[in-house]
């Protein structure tokens, strides 16, 4: 006679508890985070731009006090008065920047495929140089382009200075107080903002591509051109925008390695500010710049199809 085996007893499922609200209070945890961040862009960013904005519309003297006129045409006046400054200034700012860009990216290739164990110790001299004042490394230029030093004279052997002084950089036998010296102080200043983000950006591509490059019989130029310069791109457009930005509104340069004739738009304003007193005119040429800068970024990003950066 068969037997029946009785089925041994289901545990009964645990009761699942529903899921706790969130409190009130955690709800505002990443806004209370974001505080600090928002109060410093309001006290050092917000309020000087509205009353730098201000200053630009008023009218006075230092003696007499400035009074809130709504004078726009101080914008029209100090644009129609200063703007071979401004032009200056954009010609020699992308010049640096092409010059970085042409020499930081080799560099940052070298660094991210090529460096090896001494990977660290080159991105250590790349960026060993902010360490050393700003001033002091343009000043240190002086030395190095002084007249009868071994660079011009280096120069003169080549007749490169005859070159660059027909097109207007030198003055045919120096490099000083020419506008030759202001783009080669931009760019040694300004080089490792290039170099860093496209180490970065070259830093993150796949080495698997390169070797599926290979295997495909591409050649070592068109793998560039096809593959890393392309992947490579946000690096390129992050270094342009972090070394034309800045160079752009540089003074220091152009006042301790150029002349009269090199001044940029920063030693306007600087003047302006500092030794005319002029603060109306000076908050109207900051603001034109930086509506500027702000134009030409949109537009080359833009261009660039790299919206994700703005």
């Amino acid at each position: 006679m068969a037997t029946v085996t009785q089925a041994p007893p289901v545990a009964p499922a645990p009761e699942t508890k529903p899921p706790r609200k969130p409190r009130g209070r955690g709800r505002w945890t990443p806004y209370w985070l974001l505080l600090p961040g928002l109060l410093w862009l309001l006290v050092f960013f917000a309020l000087p731009v509205i009353y730098q904005a201000s200053t630009s519309v008023q009218t006075g003297s230092l003696e007499e006090g400035y009074e809130v006129t709504w004078h726009f045409a101080a914008y029209w006046d100090a644009l129609s008065e200063y703007w071979p400054q401004f032009v200056r200034s954009v010609l020699y700012a992308a010049s640096a920047t092409v010059l970085c860009l042409l020499l930081g990216y080799p560099l940052a290739y070298l660094i991210a495929f090529r460096a090896g164990r001494w990977r660290n110790l080159i991105m250590v001299l790349v960026i060993a140089p902010f360490f050393t004042s700003f001033l002091i490394r343009t000043l240190a230029w002086k030395t190095i382009l002084a007249d009868g030093g071994p660079v011009v004279d280096a120069l003169n052997t080549l007749h490169v200075l005859d070159v660059t002084a027909w097109l207007g950089w030198t003055a045919g036998d120096r490099v000083l107080a020419t506008p030759l010296a202001v783009v080669c102080g931009l760019t040694y200043n300004f080089l490792p903002f290039m170099i860093l983000p496209l180490y970065t950006s070259l830093e993150r591509i796949d080495p698997r591509l390169h070797e599926a490059a290979n295997d495909l019989y591409a050649r070592p130029s068109t793998t560039f051109r096809r593959v890393t310069f392309p992947l490579s791109m946000p690096g390129v457009v992050s270094g342009t925008l972090l070394t034309f930005i800045p160079a752009s509104g540089d003074y220091i340069n152009s006042d301790l390695l150029g002349s009269t004739d090199t001044r940029m738009v920063g030693n306007v304003i600087q003047s302006q500010f500092l030794r005319i007193l002029d603060y109306p005119t000076a908050a109207a040429l900051s603001f034109i710049l930086m509506a500027a800068i702000l134009a030409v970024v949109t537009l080359y990003i833009r261009k660039s199809g790299t919206e994700d950066l703005v």
